[in-house]
């Protein structure tokens, strides 16, 4: 996702939205899930990286905190001098770049991030000074580009909380605000925190350490097994190291968990083509036609919009 340098903070009343529907793709995969197979991918009983916490504050960052937000200023205040803090030139200036996701606390020393990584951080601290805050996704426009023989689709994420019971508020970088409300979910720590392991393997395929990539997968599905995207994400991986059994159902897996996965019939169309099977290829190639027209925000990519696309 390219960064735009526009930060606000939107006050909202609290009012019922009615969010866009999600357009699900038509088609029968027939598939059924393995438990076998799937035992085999996601393999672990416990979170492998419990001692990383995205949202940890050190000593160092809780007193530039405390001398820049006053204990005693209302929330909405509050709000307000985190973004000057982070954001100003004056102090953090924190920009942004997708090169690699960050900590909380990593991101405030490196004074860059991406939106996961800038939102780790403005929670941890809103957190911290006591402003209610919450990871939020964002459905926008697809934005993708290609990192070597990898296409990635950035999504993006921003944050929002409430103000006693009759406002909320959203923090983000983009103008879009408006749209995005109406094509926004709240999600819980622990499924943030999927998606920053999630990054991680993709940061490590883009590199090319394909064992590492799946490592940090596995470890995002353990903490969210129906992340559509670590699905579809391992999937890939799992293509690119020749394990066609474990591609196959993991791009499945993909589906199966979000019938609005574009990416993963995309790759599955590309999939069943290498295998010589044209009529399964043409069979999904066709339902990412019928899915893309009537898709606004997937209809420009014409079905190559790609979390990770092999």
């Amino acid at each position: 996702m390219i960064y735009r340098a526009f930060r606000q903070a939107i006050f909202f009343p609290l009012i019922a939205l009615l969010l866009a529907s999600c357009l699900a793709i038509d088609l029968e995969t027939g598939f059924d899930r393995s438990p076998v197979i799937h035992q085999q991918i996601v393999d672990q009983n416990e979170d492998r990286f419990a001692d990383i916490d995205p949202l940890a504050l050190n000593d160092e960052v809780k007193q530039m905190v405390d001398a820049f937000i006053p204990a005693d200023a209302r929330d909405e205040r509050k709000v307000e001098l985190i973004q000057n803090l982070l954001y100003d030139d004056e102090y953090l200036n924190i920009q942004y770049s997708d090169e690699r996701t960050h900590t909380a606390q990593e991101a405030f020393y490196a004074r860059e991030g991406n939106c996961l990584s800038v939102m780790n951080l403005y929670i941890a601290i809103a957190r911290y000074v006591g402003v209610q805050a919450n990871f939020q996704t964002v459905r926008v426009q697809p934005s993708w580009d290609r990192r070597g023989d990898v296409l990635v689709l950035s999504e993006h994420i921003n944050a929002t909380g409430r103000f006693g019971v009759q406002k909320r508020y959203v923090v983000d970088f983009t103008p879009e605000i408006a749209l995005q409300q109406m094509t926004s979910s709240i999600i819980t720590d622990q499924e943030a925190r999927a998606l920053y392991f999630n990054n991680l393997g993709v940061e490590e395929m883009i590199q090319g350490n394909l064992e590492e990539a799946i490592v940090y997968y596995k470890n995002a599905l353990f903490l969210d097994p129906e992340l559509s995207i670590a699905w579809n994400n391992v999937g890939a991986t799992y293509r690119h190291q020749g394990n066609l059994e474990f591609a196959e159902y993991s791009y499945q897996m993909a589906f199966n968990t979000d019938p609005t996965n574009a990416t993963a019939i995309n790759n599955l169309a590309k999939f069943y083509h290498r295998q010589g099977d044209t009529q399964l290829a043409r069979e999904y190639s066709r339902a990412i036609e019928r899915f893309n027209n009537m898709n606004p925000y997937y209809h420009f990519a014409q079905g190559r919009v790609a979390y990770v696309s092999d």
